[in-house]
C-alpha cells in the first residue's frame, strides 16, 4: 500500500513512536486510526498516526492531489483496483449513446467532493478542453465515488466522474460505458518528511503489503478508488514489462 517514511514524534509524544499524518478523505478516522495502527505494529511498525499534515515531527504524510512536475514526487505511490496508476473516467448509461464528451454539455454531472483531482478537477478540465463549463447547478457533488456513481445509476445526473479501475466491475451489469479517458497519473500517495530515519523503514515496508480488500475498514480515510501502494521503481518496472 502505501509507501512513506516514519520518524519519531515531537515533545511530549513517545519518542519510541514514528509520526505519522494522513489528509483524510472522510470523517471516519477512529476506526481506521485503530485498524492502520494495530496492522503497523504487526508489522514491526510502531507508529502514532495523525488526520493532519502540519504537525511537526513527521516522518511520512500520505496526500492526495498531482504533484507538481518541479515538486516532490511521492515515495509511495496510491495505486488501483488493477495495481496501476489512476485513470480519470467520465461514466455513462450505455443507452445515452455518448459518443463524445463534447455532448455532456448542458448536462447534469455528478462528482466527488475533497483535493483527489480524479473526483473533479481532472475530468472537468477535459470538459473545458472541449469548451465546456458546467454551471454550480449541474454539478452534483458526492461524498465518495459509489455515491457519484449511484447518482448515475439512479437517472439523477447523466454523467458520473470515476476511476478507470475502480468502475471496471460496475460497467457490464449496470450497462455503463467510459465516455473519456485520461492519462494514469499520480493522484495520491505518501511522501517522505524531514523528520524521517532508519526506524521508519519498517512502516514503509508495511504499507506496500496491504489491500484494500483486506481491510476495507482501514483504507476508509483514503480516496474510494485506492486499494493499495507501491514504489515507483516497482510499479514503473511492472508497467515496463506489459
Amino acid at each position: 500500500m502505501l509507501a512513506g517514511f516514519l520518524a519519531t514524534t515531537n515533545a511530549g509524544a513517545d519518542s519510541t513512536r514514528v509520526l505519522i499524518g494522513i489528509e483524510s478523505a472522510s470523517g471516519a478516522t477512529t476506526v481506521a486510526r485503530h485498524r492502520l495502527t494495530e496492522y503497523l505494529r504487526t508489522q514491526g511498525c510502531e507508529a502514532d498516526i495523525r488526520f493532519e499534515t502540519s504537525t511537526p515531527g513527521l516522518a511520512l504524510v500520505f496526500l492526495p492531489g498531482t504533484p507538481p512536475e518541479t515538486a516532490t514526487q511521492p515515495d509511495l505511490d496510491a495505486i488501483n483496483r488493477v495495481g496501476q496508476l489512476p485513470v480519470p473516467v467520465w461514466i455513462t448509461r450505455r443507452t445515452a449513446g455518448v459518443r463524445d464528451i463534447s455532448e455532456l454539455e448542458g448536462r447534469d454531472l455528478a462528482t466527488v467532493a475533497g483535493g483527489d483531482p480524479l473526483g473533479a478537477s481532472l475530468p472537468l478540465a477535459a470538459l473545458r478542453k472541449q469548451g465546456i463549463t458546467p454551471s454550480s447547478g449541474q454539478l452534483y457533488e458526492a461524498g465518495d465515488y459509489s455515491s457519484a456513481l449511484g447518482l448515475l445509476l439512479h437517472n439523477n445526473t447523466y454523467a458520473a466522474v470515476s476511476e478507470r479501475g475502480f468502475v471496471r466491475p460496475f460497467l457490464a451489469r449496470n450497462s455503463l460505458v467510459v465516455s473519456w479517458s485520461g492519462e494514469p497519473v499520480k493522484a495520491a500517495g505518501w511522501y517522505r518528511q524531514a523528520a524521517w530515519n532508519r526506524k521508519a523503514e519498517a512502516c514503509e515496508r508495511a504499507l506496500t503489503r496491504p489491500r484494500r480488500p483486506d481491510d476495507p475498514q482501514m483504507f476508509a480515510v483514503f480516496p474510494e478508488w485506492v486499494f493499495g501502494f507501491a514504489s515507483p521503481d516497482s510499479l514503473y518496472s511492472e508497467d515496463v514489462s506489459r
